[in-house]
């Protein structure tokens, strides 16, 4: 199964695994450096949209290449029983848990949040809709850098509108509940979703069970309870109610949240005419 990978590569312990595949460390023998190899097996692959996301994700991945905060693609390895693809290793944890202990600091979740719409902006700029932001799929490497992964659910948008359901409870956008036509910026509603989450410790729209966030994300009430908003600053919620504006046409996109002052700023705190 991994004789041509073994051929470039040292293959050693496994780090992860998912629905389709595993996840191991490797080793590049010509210069010590370390990486992660995603094992996808296809005989799991049961229907043509599972085979549809192994085929798009390392060409989407190829095509953005080349921005420190998505996920690299090296080399990809292709028989017809697997596929795998060398991409960075990112040992440190991945954000959902990072947040499963609580609140962040603004300035702390400002740094991982500018990181994640730089990522995004670049996504958009080049065409391409992720549609899955959420914690699980934000990776950090040795060094503390923001990894954007997972790429099965992204879409090309390149002047065009796109359909289908995809995402996550918690995360997803309500225009694509809604089976309407929708545009990238259901990106930034997630990126949103996950700033609401890092600063509050919680969800802004959740129930008992998915049909109940389900209808919780379509009516969209944002709120700001005070028991967990207290000490947050006003900045961080105007962005907050700009990244979920249940209306797309007056929602912030990738590069406006980039402007926005809360993000400039590092999320120190600044007073609101700041924001004028």
């Amino acid at each position: 199964m991994f004789q041509s990978l073994k051929k470039d590569f040292q293959i050693c312990e496994e780090i992860g695994r998912g629905r389709f595949g595993t996840v191991y460390r490797c080793i590049c023998p010509l210069t010590g450096d370390s990486f992660a190899v995603k094992s996808i097996e296809k005989r799991f692959l049961i229907d043509s949209t599972d085979r549809e996301c192994l085929v798009k994700e390392p060409k989407i991945l190829q095509h953005l290449n080349g921005n420190p905060n998505i996920l690299h693609l090296y080399k990809v390895y292709e028989n017809d029983d697997f596929l795998h693809m060398v991409t960075d290793l990112c040992p440190n944890n991945d954000l959902y848990e990072r947040v499963s202990s609580g609140p962040l600091p603004e300035p702390e979740a400002a740094l991982i949040l500018t990181q994640l719409i730089t990522a995004i902006n670049y996504c958009h700029h080049m065409g391409v809709a992720h549609r899955d932001i959420k914690p699980d799929n934000i990776l950090f490497d040795s060094m503390g850098k923001l990894k954007l992964c997972d790429f099965g659910s992204a879409e090309w948008c390149v002047g065009s509108t796109m359909n289908g359901v995809v995402g996550t409870p918690y995360y997803v956008a309500p225009e694509v509940l809604m089976g309407k036509e929708y545009n990238e910026k259901v990106d930034v509603w997630s990126a949103g979703v996950i700033l609401y989450i890092m600063i509050s410790g919680v969800p802004p729209f959740y129930g008992e069970n998915t049909t109940d966030t389900f209808q919780a994300v379509l009516r969209a009430n944002l709120r700001f309870p005070t028991r967990l908003f207290r000490s947050v600053s006003p900045q961080a919620k105007d962005l907050l109610r700009n990244m979920l504006r249940k209306d797309v046409s007056r929602r912030f996109s990738a590069q406006q949240v980039l402007r926005h002052p809360w993000v400039i700023n590092g999320g120190e705190t600044r007073s609101m005419a700041d924001l004028t």
